[in-house]
């Protein structure tokens, strides 16, 4: 039985912008995370079609990368786990505005770790309460918690000022800063235009089975999903001015451009990016 936790990120963009501003993060933050030997190396990044168990065809875009973070998990793992093993294969199929991700170790736990992240985004302030089509029993199983990027706590460790969306305004899109009541303030009135607001759905499933320490990762990296969640959409919208007006177009060039630099800075400098703590 594995855990089951949906995450409900809402934001203050539109589901068109939330598509540019995410791959565009994504490609920004992976630089933040690379670095002293380890990091993110993009293999693949490409479209893709493929025929669904309903029969219908979906397309969209397919990226494989690796993450080589052996510093970052817990150590007694690190004391157990052979020596190169400690690496992570993500396979992506973003056929936007629907996406599915999937993390494993390959190389050595094979079909005992997996992590699948599936997304929806919807024009909504997460009130949609089975956006996932789950069954009865998943219904049951599932925890729903709401992220509020402005006002969740973040650790002392991780908080930026300049990712902190209560004290930023963006100059091009003219939003923000989001204040305490900021999502209740984005519910649309009678005679008062839309404002920019959605929701990303992310239903997160862990699967670790290592005898003895099953329970244990499981709940340890269903919070680190929380975590990461949070300060990645922090800085979704603290960067709105780098990626706003840009267009798919744009996009690609970038993805392709940060692809050849993740491989050359690599292997150079220290260590960078989201310090893990040991599960207690």
């Amino acid at each position: 039985r594995m855990l089951l936790k949906e995450f409900r990120v809402i934001l203050p963009l539109t589901v068109e912008e939330y598509q540019i501003a995410q791959l565009w993060s994504v490609a920004e933050a992976s630089k933040n995370e690379t670095g002293g030997g380890e990091g993110i190396q993009v293999l693949n990044n490409e479209p893709y079609t493929k025929k669904l168990d309903d029969g219908t065809m979906e397309s969209g875009q397919y990226t494989n990368k690796e993450y080589h973070f052996a510093s970052r998990v817990p150590g007694f793992i690190r004391l157990l786990a052979p020596r190169g093993s400690l690496s992570a294969s993500e396979r992506a199929w973003n056929a936007y505005p629907y996406c599915k991700t999937e993390f494993k170790n390959p190389d050595y736990m094979k079909d005992d770790f997996e992590i699948v992240i599936r997304s929806i985004h919807k024009d909504d302030l997460g009130d949609s309460e089975n956006v996932h089509n789950l069954s009865a029993k998943e219904l049951k199983e599932r925890e729903v918690i709401t992220i509020d990027i402005a006002n969740d706590p973040v650790r002392p460790s991780d908080y930026q000022e300049e990712f902190d969306p209560s004290k930023f305004r963006s100059k091009k899109a003219e939003r923000g800063p989001f204040g305490p009541n900021w999502i209740e303030k984005l519910r649309p009135g009678e005679n008062i235009p839309r404002p920019a607001y959605m929701c990303a759905y992310k239903l997160v499933s862990v699967k670790f089975k290592w005898f003895g320490f099953q329970n244990r990762i499981e709940k340890f990296i269903q919070g680190q999903e929380r975590r990461l969640f949070t300060n990645f959409h922090r800085q979704v919208v603290c960067w709105m001015d780098n990626y706003h007006g840009l267009t798919m177009v744009d996009i690609r060039r970038i993805e392709d451009e940060i692809k050849e630099e993740l491989d050359r800075i690599r292997s150079q400098g220290s260590i960078r990016g989201t310090k893990v703590d040991d599960p207690s």
